[in-house]
């Protein structure tokens, strides 16, 4: 307790404790010498300044905590800032109320006038969604590209570091725990080409390709395939790629919204973690794009990240600012009923959720690993919000708060049927 103005003015670790109703487990400190949490806690925060209490009490909750995080305000301790899983999960309990009236006007007696005021928010902070309306409607083609480019057109470089040697930025198939992450990624595209049945000679549209890892992949085993994507950075990777590897004849990569997609008549479509990006309102266009797109009985394999429900979800403000622009989630039903409507009949459906949480631990060890040389390419800002992101999304997905679903489907024929064997023909 500090005296100001003649008031008892309690320190800010103490207006933590409040606002978290002592369920705060880690050991917080303060950079007025105050405490909260659990003293001597083997994992905590620091809080360093002024600007980062402002950023605490002008924007409550997961919003705040970020901008102090990114900006480096607060600071974690018994964790790298490239993995700060342990960290989350200590906090996982932690209950955030918003402050009552007494206490945001303590906290601001203590930091004056300017914690009021709302700092300027990292420039690693996308503006907010009510901003974007100067991009047109949400899910346009402007506003999908500018919103991919956030996300994906960091740096090849630093994707390299952080992803590894496949570049492949989706959930990998592990075939048994102890896999590498290389091992389970290419066991991925193996379950997905075998999946879509394909052979040598049959043609493939990947719909938001990345780095063209599935083009190459299946490229490489006779199939002709055309992958899109709107990450410029993505596009130029691919194509060099598929130069390097003598494939040009078999792959191609078009910088592009799949919308501008006109060929048709391909044996298989395959969605590789683009359906977080569309819009769930743009789902009947989206499935009757891939419809459209297939030959009669030809397969789709939709792999996407979904809810536990089937309720529309916009994603978070720390997500929506920092990582996805415009994301929105829904459950593996919705997807289902979606695909169904647009006159795709549902095969298989198949929750890989775990194998999700581990991949999101292979990609914060390797970025811990290469963290000097990430900072250096994209700026300590940046790979604080990707260790944040990845540490929170591991630990999302092993708590069931997200899930990663593949929806197997086929475009049957006008009288209903299709040449599909009665089983499944795949290995798991």
């Amino acid at each position: 307790m500090t005296q100001l103005h003649g008031l008892t003015t309690p320190g800010i670790g103490e207006l933590i404790d409040e606002v978290t109703r002592g369920s705060l487990t880690v050991d917080f400190t303060a950079y007025d010498g105050s405490r909260a949490g659990r003293p001597g806690a083997a994992r905590g925060l620091h809080l360093r300044n002024e600007r980062g209490a402002a950023y605490l009490l002008t924007a409550p909750g997961d919003l705040g905590l970020a901008r102090a995080y990114v900006s480096g305000d607060l600071v974690p301790s018994g964790v790298h800032p490239g993995d700060p899983y342990e960290l989350l999960r200590d906090m996982a309990a932690m209950e955030l109320h918003r402050p009552t009236l007494a206490q945001a006007l303590a906290l601001a007696r203590r930091l004056g006038r300017k914690g009021l005021t709302p700092p300027p928010p990292p420039p690693e902070e996308s503006v907010p969604r009510w901003r974007r309306v100067a991009e047109g409607v949400r899910h346009n083609l402007t506003r999908d590209a500018s919103a991919i480019q956030h996300h994906y057109d960091v740096s090849n470089r630093f994707y390299e570091l952080v992803l590894g040697p496949s570049m492949t930025y989706t959930c990998a198939c592990y075939p048994h725990e102890g896999a590498t992450l290389e091992e389970a990624q290419e066991n991925k595209y193996r379950l997905v080409f075998d999946k879509l049945r394909l052979t040598e000679g049959d043609r493939l549209l990947d719909i938001g390709c990345g780095w063209g890892g599935m083009v190459r992949y299946a490229a490489r085993r006779g199939v002709r395939v055309l992958g899109v994507t709107l990450s410029g950075e993505q596009a130029a990777w691919a194509r060099a790629e598929i130069e390097r590897e003598g494939l040009s004849d078999l792959a191609e990569v078009r910088h592009a919204d799949y919308r501008s997609v006109t060929e048709d008549a391909f044996d298989a479509v395959s969605s590789i973690g683009l359906t977080e990006h569309i819009g769930v309102r743009n789902y009947p266009a989206y499935f009757r794009f891939i419809r459209d797109r297939l030959r009669d009985g030809g397969l789709m394999l939709n792999h996407c990240i979904t809810r536990p429900d089937n309720r529309r979800l916009e994603t978070g403000a720390f997500i929506d600012r920092y990582v996805f622009p415009d994301g929105e989630l829904t459950g593996s039903g919705r997807i289902i009923t979606e695909a169904q409507d647009a006159g795709l009949e549902v095969l298989h459906s198949e929750d890989l959720r775990p194998h999700y949480a581990l991949t999101l631990a292979a990609w914060c060890a390797n970025l811990v690993e290469n963290w000097d040389a990430c900072v250096a390419d994209v700026g300590e800002g940046k790979a604080r919000v990707w260790g944040l992101y990845m540490a929170g999304s591991r630990l999302g997905f092993e708590t069931d708060v997200v899930q990663l679903h593949h929806i197997l489907g086929v475009r049957p024929a006008p009288d209903g049927t299709h040449d599909l064997p009665l089983r499944p023909w795949w290995h798991a």
